[in-house]
């Protein structure tokens, strides 16, 4: 009887490749999964499904992890304002955690005696993917036939046509991912540090060039609503994203470190994301304390960049998840952000927790709650322990 594999199914070149190299080389019987995080339609599941089942599969699920993915990550993202280095909203890095956890899950129901994925041996995703196996299922063999067997694309396309399945050279110029929280897109130019993308890269052409107001309101740091519709979080991210992407917001080519120690670029867009990052953090600056903000930007910096490495089921995560959930009581409001082609501006919010009240007064113009006595008192006092040292200690630093 041919033992089970688990196979981490995308219907791209290289899980195609997967599929045939199982089958046919390994004598395995292969059974494909695909977790949906966002990115796909109905239409497109059923075009996989079509296309898993033509390559020789035993079975094909569709795990559809788009709410646990919003509700045990993304959240956490807005919470924290998370952008690696100041670029990236982690879309590509957040969602394999969701995906790695939900086939080790279908592994276990299935009772596989391995799994596969087809990560290659240079970049973040064999990590992310192999550490979560080993977490959740440990007893469990990995297979990756394209890291172990050093394949370019060329080959693979080679070896599937040499079997009678046609995959376009064409077809393969550009690696896209899409999912709930942005899409990624890799190509020969990514491969360089001075080339961008071509316009046609982009999965999503610029159609909207006149400026466009909205108002996005949130609830304890969740998007609730746009322009006053009233959405659940998923929802309100992909309105979001089909009223701004086709602006050309969220474009960017990201650089980074890659966990195993190389620099790595990707492009990426990622319209609701950002507006929805930038928006939150703006709200936050007028409710929040600066010292809530100050430890909230350092835990957030570690929580992203955990994460980014696939550390998501350290203990850790949760504690910080904790403290990032206990901020967000006050931040509720209105934003209103301005969509412009290529940018978008954050013009301002509406809060009851607003911070910046003239009750208390106006920066640089008029006080109300003190008086110039008090500050002449507590510029003094704020400073004593500072003037001490420079008496006691003359002119050294």
């Amino acid at each position: 009887m041919k033992k089970k594999v688990v196979l981490a199914f995308s219907g791209g070149l290289d899980t195609s490749f997967c599929c045939i190299y199982l089958a046919q080389d390994r004598g395995l019987e292969v059974h494909s999964v695909i977790v949906n995080t966002g990115g796909f339609s109905d239409e497109e599941l059923q075009e996989i499904e079509k296309r898993a089942y033509s390559l020789g599969v035993v079975s094909h699920a569709v795990v559809d992890e788009t709410t646990n993915y919003y509700d045990s990550c993304i959240k956490y993202l807005i919470y924290g304002n998370v952008l690696k280095n100041s670029t990236y909203p982690l879309s590509v890095s957040a969602e394999r955690v969701s995906q790695a956890t939900a086939i080790a899950n279908y592994v276990k129901k299935i009772g596989a005696d391995y799994v596969a994925h087809g990560s290659t041996g240079a970049g973040n995703d064999q990590v992310r993917f192999d550490m979560i196996f080993n977490i959740i299922i440990p007893g469990v063999e990995i297979i990756t036939p394209i890291r172990d067997l050093k394949l370019s694309r060329e080959a693979e396309i080679e070896y599937l046509a040499e079997r009678g399945v046609v995959y376009s050279a064409e077809k393969a110029r550009y690696s896209i991912n899409k999912g709930l929280w942005g899409t990624s897109v890799g190509g020969k130019e990514t491969l360089t540090s001075h080339e961008t993308l071509p316009e046609e890269a982009w999965p999503t052409q610029i159609t909207e060039t006149q400026p466009r107001k909205l108002e996005l309101s949130f609830e304890k740091g969740e998007l609730v609503a746009i322009d006053g519709e009233t959405f659940e979080p998923v929802r309100a991210i992909q309105k979001l994203q089909a009223i701004a992407q086709p602006y050309g917001i969220g474009r960017d080519i990201h650089v980074g470190d890659t966990i195993i120690g190389i620099k790595g670029r990707v492009g990426f867009e990622a319209a609701a994301p950002m507006v929805i990052i930038k928006a939150h953090h703006t709200l936050e600056k007028h409710t929040l304390t600066k010292w809530q903000l100050s430890w909230k930007e350092q835990l957030s910096s570690f929580y992203g960049n955990w994460l980014h490495e696939g550390q998501f089921h350290d203990p850790i995560m949760r504690n910080i998840e904790a403290f990032l959930t206990d901020t967000q009581k006050v931040v509720s409001g209105k934003v209103f952000v301005e969509l412009l082609p290529y940018r978008f501006n954050i013009i301002g919010i509406e809060s009851a927790h607003d911070l910046m009240s003239n009750k208390f007064g106006s920066y640089g113009e008029m006080n109300n709650a003190w008086s110039g006595e008090d500050v002449k008192g507590f510029s003094k006092i704020f400073g004593n322990q500072v003037m001490i040292w420079h008496k006691v200690n003359g002119d050294e630093d």
